[in-house]
């Protein structure tokens, strides 16, 4: 049998203008199914949109909690500052025994208070809840199904993250100023070494040092993102975030260490009082912000490969 007669036996054709017309009948019979291999209309840059996932993460009553947490922080010192004037030869230094001079000062007195372990808490808890929390669901695996990519997953939640974090540390200050004004009144910030700065100065100085404690906790951010794709138990994410930043801070109080010390992610954490001095030093601030970003961009980067590979089945 020739060539010609068994591809007409077998139904093959062999003519280009007859294969071109079978794919086209195929491409019409079928279920909408584009070439990049998704469903007719559908668009990865629409899955999983940033404000959707901000209210879903805002309706949740772990953030409505520490939310409540900052804004009380504040009341809470006032009535400890109350109280404790009756004890006045208990002094402590620094910026503690000027709380109560100003409105201003009473807003740094809450950073310092709080930059300890309350600040690393709140961006440990989103950035170390995000993945995991989904994971220990079960629903990662059928986010992933939507399909949403992974990357797009990843730095979604990490942008939401970001954002709830912004706003909880804006909180605290701009609670603490509303009532050391009310308590303290808006004069002048005074500093320990008796420099004086007028309210509206030392409003910017605030602010700047917000945005400064915004770009520290970068590194720890990126180290909860790091854990919280490589566990299923969003406490262990939380936790092992937390425990860093305070083993980092029991290291840096080593002076045996020496220059070592320069190395730790908490080294500069408290590098924004500087901001609030007459003649700002630059060198702590610009060492803490590139240490941090350094940290954080590392932790991000491993977060982001172990996350593509991450088999979510099981």
């Amino acid at each position: 049998m020739s060539e010609h007669e068994r591809n007409e036996v077998s139904g093959v054709h062999t003519d280009p203008a007859a294969l071109d017309d079978l794919t086209s009948a195929a491409e019409k019979e079928s279920t909408g199914i584009t070439a990049a291999g998704g469903v007719e209309g559908y668009d990865p840059r629409r899955t999983l949109r940033f404000g959707v996932e901000m209210r879903r993460q805002l309706s949740r009553r772990r953030t409505q909690l520490l939310l409540g947490l900052v804004a009380l922080l504040p009341i809470v010192l006032v009535v400890a500052f109350e109280i404790g004037t009756a004890n006045a030869n208990a002094r402590q230094g620094g910026f503690i025994d000027l709380a109560t001079v100003s409105a201003p000062n009473f807003v740094v007195v809450n950073l310092i208070v709080a930059g300890g372990f309350l600040l690393p808490l709140i961006v440990a808890l989103y950035f170390g809840d995000m993945i995991a929390s989904e994971a220990s669901w079960s629903s990662l695996k059928y986010l992933l199904a939507i399909p949403v990519p992974r990357q797009r997953l990843l730095r979604q939640k990490a942008l939401v993250a970001a954002a709830l974090s912004v706003m909880t540390i804006t909180v605290l200050p701009l609670m603490a100023l509303i009532v050391g004004v009310i308590f303290y009144g808006a004069g002048d910030a005074i500093a320990p070494t008796g420099e004086a700065a007028p309210f509206w100065a030392a409003v910017v100085s605030l602010v700047m040092s917000i945005g400064y404690i915004v770009v520290h906790l970068v590194w720890i951010g990126g180290l909860a993102l790091l854990l919280s794709v490589s566990t299923d138990a969003p406490l262990g994410a939380v936790g092992g975030a937390l425990v860093a930043s305070i083993v980092s801070l029991m290291l840096d109080q080593i002076t045996a260490l020496e220059d070592l010390r320069n190395f730790l992610p908490t080294h500069y954490a408290y590098a924004w009082t500087d901001l609030m001095a007459a003649e700002i030093n630059w060198t702590n601030i610009a060492n803490g912000a590139l240490s941090a970003v350094c940290y954080g961009t590392v932790f991000c980067l491993l977060a982001g490969r172990h996350f593509a590979r991450k088999d979510i089945t099981s």
